[in-house]
């Protein structure tokens, strides 16, 4: 959450897996879990304007590690409840924790 300006977010990092390696762009590198549902579900905007476009479930986490963040205005009302409500039930960085 309070990460120095010059890290890179947690879901952009070299080493973060892709679309193409079965992961959605919104997947921390160290996030362990699998996506749910369309991996280009949902985006989540940062307090910078960066998008990130991912599944419900790792759009949640990342929506809850990122301070000024929100789900995207044209997310379907389902979807963004979902992620808002996921979100709301996680600490930063789950899984750094084992969440």
């Amino acid at each position: 959450m309070n990460q120095p300006l010059d890290t890179p977010p947690p879901w952009r990092t070299a080493a973060a897996p892709t679309a193409s390696h079965g992961r959605c762009p919104a997947a921390a590198a160290k996030d362990p879990t699998p996506c749910e549902g369309p991996r280009d579900a949902a985006t989540i905007i940062d307090r910078h304007g960066r998008e990130s476009a991912g599944c419900v479930h790792h759009c949640a986490r990342l929506l809850a590690g990122l301070e000024g963040a929100r789900v995207h205005p044209f997310v379907p009302a389902p979807q963004a409840l979902d992620i808002y409500s996921r979100a709301r039930e996680l600490p930063p960085f789950a899984w750094e924790i084992g969440r």
